[in-house]
């Protein structure tokens, strides 16, 4: 038996300082508050950036006009659900970022990222994403030496 992954599209969208818009997951949906970056379920018969563009509307009102493919990453959760993420970056859009389905949405430079408590399936790229500290650059040479 084959197994089923959801297929999921996010963006990691980024403003002219470099840093990342982040979204808290509303109080009333699956995983309450938890971060993570906006997008969602790519539908039947949908391609990921037709999902991308879709999701980016209803969400936060916004067209992508660049997107380029950023990660591929699959996860599963311990209740079996499992997702199939594919993230695009976008650097640029059309509208004015409006928050319409979250808690809170939240411009974030991307060493800050690792603080929000994110869904576990983009853990791996916000670690990814934060530079590393400079005590563990320093940690890092020291060993090399």
């Amino acid at each position: 038996m084959a197994v089923r992954f959801t297929r999921v599209v996010a963006a990691l969208i980024t403003d002219e300082r470099g840093r990342y818009l982040v979204c808290q997951r509303h109080r009333r949906r699956p995983m309450p508050l938890k971060w993570e970056f906006p997008g969602g379920k790519i539908e039947a018969g949908e391609t990921a950036p037709k999902a991308l563009a879709r999701e980016l509307r209803e969400e936060l009102g916004i067209e992508a006009v660049v997107a380029q493919p950023a990660a591929r990453l699959r996860h599963s959760y311990c209740d079996g659900t499992r997702v199939a993420l594919l993230f695009y970056r976008v650097r640029q859009w059309r509208g004015e970022v409006s928050n319409l389905v979250f808690e809170e949405v939240r411009w974030v430079p991307a060493q800050q990222l690792p603080k929000y408590d994110f869904l576990e399936a983009d853990l791996v790229l916000v670690h990814q994403l934060a530079p590393p500290t400079s005590q563990t650059r320093a940690t890092v040479r020291s060993r090399r030496a």
